[in-house]
């Protein structure tokens, strides 16, 4: 399905041009910090069109979709929408100028575009520091492991659980069971990790 840029809202373009520069799966929390909150209207609309993938779980993750990364590219060439006025029109001035680089470079948006640097992969302890404080809610509040571990699917299970086992052990840093069981899913019980014969479901860390 081919989709012009003026068949969007102003919101739909921003965070389609949120998640290209992030260039990254993002947990829905963490959007409305880098751009525009998308409201579920939107959100249906924009993988309704197949310009996002969207994975449910807590929280929910958005990423963009190669029809999404197309839309993207035709923005670089769009004029501001009537009505669009002052920081909103420099943005689309900025976008037609990466455009012109873009076309005379012979390159895509994905050349440009690249994901955060990540700490050094052996320092698991702080990946799972930053990987909280980008997914958790409020700072301070519990976070389903199985959310932490979907964040950090790069990491082996053992190397994980080794650096939660590390955590555990430092001020500001709890791990508790899930109290109402019933509430669990197959997928929070698979991310447990287990420590002193207890399988912990969530963790809250001081940032």
């Amino acid at each position: 399905m081919t989709v012009a840029p003026d068949e969007l809202t102003g919101t739909e373009q921003a965070v389609l041009l949120v998640l290209m520069a992030e260039c990254r799966p993002v947990p829905n929390p963490e959007l409305k910090t880098l751009g525009p909150e998308l409201k579920k209207p939107s959100r249906d609309r924009l993988r309704r069109l197949n310009l996002i993938d969207v994975k449910a779980g807590s929280p929910m993750v958005l990423d963009l979709t190669d029809d999404g990364w197309a839309v993207c590219r035709t923005l670089f060439d769009s004029d501001a929408p009537p009505g669009v006025r002052g920081q909103s029109r420099a943005l689309y001035t900025l976008l037609k100028s990466l455009g012109r680089y873009l076309e005379r470079a012979d390159l895509a948006p994905a050349d440009v575009f690249a994901s955060p640097a990540e700490p050094e992969v052996g320092d698991v302890a702080a990946r799972v520091r930053q990987a909280y404080a980008r997914l958790v809610r409020s700072p301070g509040g519990w976070l389903g492991l199985a959310a932490l571990r979907d964040a950090l699917d790069d990491v082996p299970r053992d190397d994980l659980d080794s650096a939660l086992v590390a955590l555990y052990q430092q001020p500001g840093v709890s791990l508790i069971p899930e109290e109402n069981q019933k509430a669990l899913t197959d997928a929070d019980d698979a991310a447990a990790v287990r420590i002193g014969g207890q399988r912990k479901h969530l963790i809250a860390m001081a940032l």
